[in-house]
């Protein structure tokens, strides 16, 4: 697996972003930047769910607010990958990057259950919906936090 890691930091886009002055820090600023509009417009989205901005119609806010998360999601994920092939081996042996990825993953099905028993149900707010709602919220700030552990370790 080793050798796999050690591959993806010698592709040719890998070995720009290390010797490139600015590309790689461009490319970091973008991932932060992604990563506050997915954390702000999932939070958002999560509260009106919860009952906040009740003035605002929810269909209309939180339809918004999902375009605007799966959009900034797919530049996190993007970025993300383009950081991560720097630093790969590295990485892939952190507990922190995979506590971050599994992280992730509960988060994306956590999302995934909430659409579907919405489908399911025909109602714009499932059973529970405030429960997934709250955990959504504490997901994806764990993942942030998470995140920024790997910096610094």
């Amino acid at each position: 697996m080793t050798e796999f890691f050690t591959g993806i930091e010698h592709l040719a886009l890998a070995r720009w972003l290390k010797g490139s002055f600015i590309a790689y820090p461009i490319v970091n600023a973008l991932h932060i930047i992604s990563i506050g509009a997915l954390l702000t417009s999932v939070v958002l989205m999560d509260l009106r769910i919860c009952g906040a901005f009740r003035s605002l119609p929810q269909a209309a806010f939180v339809g918004l607010l999902r375009h605007i998360a799966l959009a900034a999601f797919a530049g996190a994920l993007v970025t993300g990958s383009l950081l991560f092939s720097v630093k790969a081996s590295t990485y892939a042996a952190m507990p922190i990057f995979l506590a971050k990825m599994a992280l992730i993953l509960v988060a994306g099905v956590n999302f995934l259950v909430f659409t579907r028993v919405r489908r399911a149900t025909g109602r714009g707010e499932p059973a529970g919906g405030t429960a997934l709602a709250v955990l959504s919220i504490l997901l994806w700030t764990s993942v942030l936090f998470a995140g920024r552990f790997i910096g610094f370790l």
